[in-house]
């Protein structure tokens, strides 16, 4: 774990979290199928991919969900 108590990512969902970070107004919540097709568009991952990466970003604390729309937490 990192000093800021999260787990360090792949490089691949390292990329994500900044594209999701370009893409989205800081603050601002996404659906699922915004993640997926940022992620499609910006670093080229068909579905099932980017489902992987988006739970793995979840599950160490990069995003958090609400009412099923998605944050990128501060980092």
């Amino acid at each position: 774990m990192n000093s800021d108590g999260k787990s360090p990512l792949t490089p691949l969902a390292q990329e994500a979290i900044d594209a999701f970070a370009m893409a989205v107004p800081s603050g601002e919540e996404f659906s699922y199928d915004q993640a997926y097709t940022i992620l499609a568009e910006e670093e080229d991952l068909e579905r099932p991919a980017a489902e992987d990466i988006v739970e793995q970003l979840y599950m160490k604390g990069y995003l958090y969900e609400v009412e099923g729309k998605f944050r990128i937490t501060d980092h």
